[in-house]
């Protein structure tokens, strides 16, 4: 009577998981392009002559801004900074 329990639970359990494996998620849409070939290529040659389009580790440069300040501005802040107090938060 036993055996007969333990086979029947695992041909259940066995149903079930083959069941759960046959439905894909996420669910599958078919894809519909709203754009020709020609469109597509055309905005990626617009994108790449803009720089938007990295190749590799072409990434885009981010120009740094320049400090108003000397070097030996920076350096009297840096020093007065670590003399006083620390005010932080």
């Amino acid at each position: 009577m036993n055996t007969k329990q333990i086979t029947a639970a695992i041909v259940l359990f066995a149903a079930a998981g083959a069941a759960m494996a046959e439905s894909p998620f996420p669910p599958e849409t078919k894809f519909v392009s709203t754009k020709t070939r020609a469109e597509v290529i055309a905005e990626l040659q617009q994108a790449q002559a803009q720089g938007l389009i990295t190749n590799g580790n072409n990434y885009p440069i981010v120009i740094q801004a320049r400090s108003p300040l000397s070097r030996s501005e920076v350096a009297s802040q840096s020093k007065s900074a670590v003399d006083g107090t620390y005010t932080g938060a």
